[in-house]
């Protein structure tokens, strides 16, 4: 970490927060904190705190760390119809999340670092808060591996099941050799863990039987999907020492192929939303196709071992796979034209705070999954993701007991229609500060910050990376040495 600014001097920091709860994955206490240079110079008692040029009074409010959203589709270039980088962030600011890791889904695919340069220039424009981009992992971009990683990747997505956009996925070869290529350079690869031939047919069968209705989506995706695919998915990063996130655990069988993954010593980590938490086949009949999303909210048995995995680790973080489609998108008849995916990054604290209020978790606990352990995972620890004297002062300012109730049309995505119209929940933002600037401010948005927003690539630091079977890798035994030539 680099040197830091010292309480008590004479030197006048850009800004002190006093009197609000500062939370944090181990405590709660009541402290001041002082910003200078974007970063946390010094957090303490209010008589320690250096001259400032500006002040917040926190009273009563509650202090946690931004949080970090792992998965989002901001839809930027090629469906800006749905969503784009403006927006898209806005909602997060509103949210209390300071940054985002966006998928490569758009158009066209970020499959080369020339691909992903354009969109780190469309990004960089637009945004509010900080971001990562991922590039795709798949038999376009094979040979593009390390120029995208040198060309600032936060990591690699692939698709072993389909959903919007229509990736290709690759065959099980296929992966093999990918990992083989991604694991020397240490970066994770996000993995949409369902298994595409399996989902196929299933969906051809469903639809020549006539099955139209909301619930034909999810028997055509059952549990095994994912099971099979996480299964596979750890085999092959056990193999080759890639290391792995499952995205979007929606059902408890996939928490036993995790589990078993992390205790073969496999650098697995995975994530789920609180629409896998708090939804369930009991709200298909009210929501119909806007809750079609990939993969499927599942049934109401999901939700204990779920919850039992965010709390004691098994499932590391929360993220929301902020899938934005307009609501003609979402409304269509017949389930299969209907758009996958509903927005999620500007409810998600609420949401969670919500359940902490209700004793479904602690809040240290839940600081833990959205924002340090995604920082931890992805490289960005202890600069992200934490409330540490040399941090960046990225904060989500809460009101934890005020409640309110979920609109859809005072949502700030553009995709105003999600299956959260209506409920109520409790905890209410007030202030986001992405690297010590106020993005929202007594619950406004401060429109001079459009631009504000970077790379957090400049500053990932993975560990070093540990490849494993190397001499046996596809690279390896093609390599003719020149003894074996003919003469």
């Amino acid at each position: 970490m680099k040197e830091q600014p010292v309480a008590g001097t004479d030197s006048i920091v850009d800004l002190v927060i006093h009197g609000g709860d500062i939370v944090t994955s181990t405590a709660r206490f009541q402290a001041s904190i002082a910003i200078s240079g974007g970063r946390i110079a010094a957090i303490g008692a209010p008589e320690t705190m250096p001259p400032a040029a500006e002040t917040l009074d926190a009273t009563g409010l509650a202090i946690l760390p931004g949080g970090i959203d792992v998965h989002v589709h901001f839809r930027d270039p090629g469906y800006t119809h749905k969503e784009d980088w403006s927006s898209g962030t806005i909602a997060a600011a509103f949210g209390g999340v300071t940054t985002v890791f966006d998928m490569p889904n758009t158009i066209p695919t970020v499959a080369t670092p020339e691909i992903l340069a354009t969109k780190h220039a469309i990004a960089a424009d637009k945004a509010y808060v900080d971001f990562g981009l991922y590039a795709v992992l798949g038999e376009e971009s094979l040979d593009h591996v390390e120029g995208l990683v040198e060309g600032g990747v936060i990591g690699f997505k692939l698709y072993m099941g389909n959903t919007f956009g229509r990736i290709p996925s690759p065959d099980t070869g296929a992966m093999l050799e990918l990992f083989e290529r991604v694991a020397p350079t240490g970066m994770r690869v996000s993995l949409h863990a369902e298994t595409n031939t399996i989902m196929e047919r299933r969906e051809k069968r469903l639809r020549e039987a006539g099955r139209n209705d909301p619930l034909a989506h999810l028997d055509s995706r059952p549990a095994v999907v994912a099971v099979e695919a996480v299964e596979r998915a750890a085999t092959l990063a056990e193999w080759t020492g890639a290391r792995i996130h499952i995205l979007h655990i929606s059902s408890k069988e996939e928490l036993r192929p995790l589990a078993e993954a992390k205790a073969r010593g496999v650098d697995i980590t995975g994530e789920t939303g609180p629409h896998y938490l708090m939804l369930s086949t009991d709200d298909y009949a009210r929501c119909k196709g806007v809750i079609r999303v990939n993969p499927p909210v599942r049934e109401a048995d999901c939700h204990e071992p779920l919850w039992n995995a965010l709390k004691d680790g098994t499932i590391d973080m929360i993220a929301t796979d902020h899938a934005p489609h307009t609501p003609e998108e979402k409304t269509r008849s017949v389930i299969w034209n209907c758009d996958c995916g509903f927005p999620g990054v500007e409810t998600q604290m609420p949401l969670m705070l919500t359940a902490v209020a209700e004793g479904r978790m602690d809040i240290h606990t839940y600081v833990r999954a959205s924002s340090e352990a995604p920082a931890k995972s992805f490289g960005l620890y202890p600069q992200k993701g934490a409330i540490l004297p040399g941090a960046d002062a990225d904060f989500a300012i809460f009101d934890l007991s005020e409640e309110w109730v979920i609109d859809d049309f005072n949502l700030h995505s553009l995709s105003r229609i999600s299956p959260w119209h209506g409920r109520k929940v409790k905890g209410k933002l007030k202030h986001t500060l992405v690297r010590g600037a106020f993005v929202v401010r007594d619950g406004s948005l401060v429109e001079t910050m459009k631009g504000h927003g970077r790379s957090v690539h400049t500053i990932q630091r993975m560990p070093p990376a540990e490849p494993r079977n190397t001499d046996k890798t596809i690279a390896a035994v093609t390599a003719v040495p020149a003894s074996a030539d003919m003469p």
